[in-house]
């Protein structure tokens, strides 16, 4: 029984055919151009007709054609023959592997329900609400990907809580922005949504005025207008003193404050006390900086915040996030040209099927009653929470999660605390895990499935991610070895389940999704055309007030208070660090920040590549010259980076752009050229060193990855023999 027969696309073909398509080696949609000839993909150019990259590639887009053919892609389904973690495998057809794994799920359903089965996945592109889709079509609550409790979804979370909607930077609207703050963010390098970093060099064409805040003198930093060196972890309190002077100095926009939000004197109660030297003393910024990034942001229109990642990686991740939010709030920055802009939604989501689960079943979501915002009724996609996953994998408390399905993620090197991770896995009576290449994570699974790379599968997105402004077709170029997409194989495990939902191909789930969409067309309308770009109107709250339950945008949040939550944003300091743990930083003195990104690389992806390691080598650590000559560390050389979790070593880049008492590790790391099954993945991985432990988020369940207590020392001769 073959569950993937299908018949060979058009493109096939002795001549060279050109295939419009997107990038998806990031969650962005850079505009691409498939060359592809006698069934072999022979060239990978941007597109310039795309809105977004205008036919520019970044280093990781331009290593498509050696992703595809590369020699050690995983080429047919494998089944584990020694003890896990042994490195040995024998080869499975298709049909064997979806048995066993039908089998193996069903057992264990029957046994221990439906929740005891946990699937993962480590990106947002195209698969990933495809993930629980399976899982809530096969009857469990439970699954999770980091991103939702630490990368981007607490800001999606908030912004839907605030304000009804995520909104995106307008940079593809007809009005440039005067000013943009790059908050924790640094596009030009690298990010999540690749074709970002096109869209904001573009926006320096018309010389805005620029704000960074980062610990580190990034690219940008050195080019900006002001930039505020903040101790990490601190966001929350720049951005309340920040308010604070918008609100003392009468600089918020009166017109739209009026008119179209909730709780504006509550907030100016809020801010009252936290003036800029208050912060001052927190963040390490100068409270003259803040001053003057509060009233440059206020006073030049219109003004955009471009945010990252760093915001969401402590444990006041969404008071932080909404802190944040309330900056282009206030000053009427919200759906105006060259501001923020809420999305036109041309194309709908992958149906979740979460209504397949009863109401009994779905508050078994693991971290449910605690966390509400990430698993329950505040969640725009409820996930369950990870620390409290992996307890029940190695506790089974509250109760056993016996199987673990993982879709493109190498957990061990994208999780919090891998050593945690690591005994979790291990405690596993089943594991499956789908990807292009071997990694340490997959190297521990039970049974092994090669995954399609972008060129090799057909699919339809919506750009940016959740606004759907731009609608982009996905065209299967070629297909190497027995590679199957992720929608492909989550289709064909339905069926073999006999699942009564979930079953339908990609193709149809694909046509669900521009049927519930705004833009008229079909999927195979958005194939022939590549992309198709949504008129963009501005200002649509005059007209239907914002989706909340006051109508309008909430600076004080019903939402929140009905959840138990503050309902406006606060100020907590890291549970790790030189303040909240004087003893301990007796012990590890230097803080530590990490997660920045490398343009080489997609998180932990794309390290056996060999040009994107002639890009990037080796793992860097920066560190200040004074701190390198006190610790006896040199430019160039391996050093020790230790905290109370773990030790790892990186090679220093002593740098003047970044604070004596902070050094900042890259994450992602392991080495495929390393033996397995291991792939060095102790060596350099920046996830040794961080915490799953409590406390977390309130509202997210979010973990401290960042701005953690560490030691440094430099590596002596001899070390690094293993």
């Amino acid at each position: 029984m073959d569950q993937f027969a299908e018949p060979k696309p058009e493109i096939y073909s002795v001549d060279t055919k050109v295939l419009k398509s997107v990038c998806r080696s990031c969650h962005g949609g850079c505009g691409t151009l498939l060359h592809v000839k006698d069934d072999t993909l022979v060239k990978v150019e941007g597109d310039p007709d795309s809105p977004f990259n205008q036919g520019r590639l970044c280093p990781i887009g331009n290593a498509t054609r050696e992703m595809v053919y590369h020699p050690d892609r995983l080429k047919y389904p494998m089944r584990r023959k020694g003890e896990r973690g042994s490195g040995e495998w024998e080869r499975l057809s298709w049909d064997d592997a979806l048995g066993e794994i039908a089998d193996k799920l069903t057992a264990i359903k029957n046994e221990f329900g439906a929740e005891a089965v946990h699937l993962g996945t480590g990106t947002g592109r195209h698969h990933i609400r495809w993930v629980s889709r399976f899982a809530f079509a096969f009857g469990s609550p439970n699954w999770s990907e980091p991103g939702f409790a630490q990368c981007f979804h607490p800001r999606v979370n908030a912004c839907t809580q605030t304000m009804g909607d995520f909104p995106v930077s307008d940079f593809l609207g007809p009005t440039p922005a005067e000013c943009i703050c790059f908050w924790g963010h640094q596009p030009l390098n690298s990010g999540p949504d690749g074709e970002t970093r096109f869209n904001a060099r573009d926006a320096f064409k018309n010389n805005p005025k620029t704000i960074v805040i980062d610990p580190r003198e990034t690219f940008l930093a050195k080019k900006a207008d002001l930039w505020l060196q903040l101790r990490p972890g601190t966001d929350d309190a720049l951005a309340l003193a920040m308010i604070h002077v918008i609100i003392n100095e009468g600089l918020e926009d009166t017109d739209f404050v009026t008119g179209y939000t909730h709780g504006f004197d509550a907030l100016a109660e809020r801010v009252t006390d936290l003036t800029p030297e208050w912060a001052e003393e927190i963040t390490w910024a100068p409270a003259g900086k803040i001053r003057e990034a509060a009233r440059m942001f206020a006073t030049i229109k219109p003004a955009l915040m471009e945010w990252g990642v760093a915001l969401e990686q402590t444990p006041n991740c969404i008071q932080t996030v909404r802190a944040v939010s309330l900056i282009p709030s206030i000053t009427g920055n919200i759906d105006v040209p060259g501001g923020w802009v809420f999305g036109m939604h041309g194309l709908g989501p992958v149906p979740s099927l979460i209504e397949n689960l009863s109401p009994e079943q779905n508050a078994k979501r693991l971290g449910f009653e605690n966390f509400k915002m990430l698993c329950g009724e505040g969640a725009a996609l409820p996930a369950a929470h990870i620390p409290t996953v992996l307890q029940a994998m190695r506790t089974g408390e509250p109760y056993p999660v016996k199987a673990f399905l993982i879709f493109g993620n190498n957990t061990l090197t994208t999780y919090g605390d891998s050593k945690t991770v690591y005994e979790s896995l291990m405690k596993l009576d089943f594991m499956v895990n789908t990807d292009i290449f071997m990694t340490p994570t997959a190297a521990l699974a039970d049974i092994v499935l090669p995954a399609a790379f972008w060129p090799e599968i057909n699919e339809v997105c919506g750009l940016p991610t959740i606004a759907g402004n731009v609608i982009a077709a996905n065209q299967q170029a070629v297909r190497t070895h027995e590679c199957k997409s992720d929608e492909e194989i989550f289709s064909a495990l339905a069926r073999r389940l006999n699942l009564d939902v979930g079953t339908e191909t990609p193709e149809e789930v694909y046509e669900q999704q521009m049927q519930a969409g705004g833009s008229g067309l079909s999927f195979e309308d958005i194939k022939q055309v590549g992309f198709h770009q949504m008129p963009i109107t501005y200002r649509k709250y005059e007209a239907d007030g914002f989706n909340t339950p006051t109508g309008k945008l909430e600076l004080y949040s019903t939402r929140l208070e009905e959840m138990g939550y503050d309902p406006l944003p606060s100020y907590a300091e890291p549970p790790e660090s030189p303040l909240s743990t004087p003893e301990l930083a007796k012990d590890f003195p230097l803080i530590l920040t990490t997660g920045g990104r490398n343009p080489f690389f997609f998180n932990s992806e794309g390290r056996q590549v060999k040009s994107c390691r002639k890009g990037a080598k080796q793992p860097t650590c920066e560190i200040h010259p004074a701190t390198a000559a006190q610790f006896g560390i040199t430019d160039g050389a391996w050093m020790w980076i230790e905290t109370a979790r773990g030790k790892i070593r990186q090679i220093a880049k002593v740098t003047n752009g970044i604070n004596p008492r902070v050094i900042n590790t890259e994450f992602g790391w392991w080495f495929p050229e390393d033996p397995a099954p291991d792939y060095g993945v102790w060596k350099s991985n920046a996830n040794v060193l961080t915490s799953v432990k409590p406390p977390f988020d309130p509202q997210m369940g979010t973990y401290q990855l960042r701005a953690l207590l560490c030691k440094v020392s430099n590596v002596v001769a001899g070390e690094l023999a293993e």
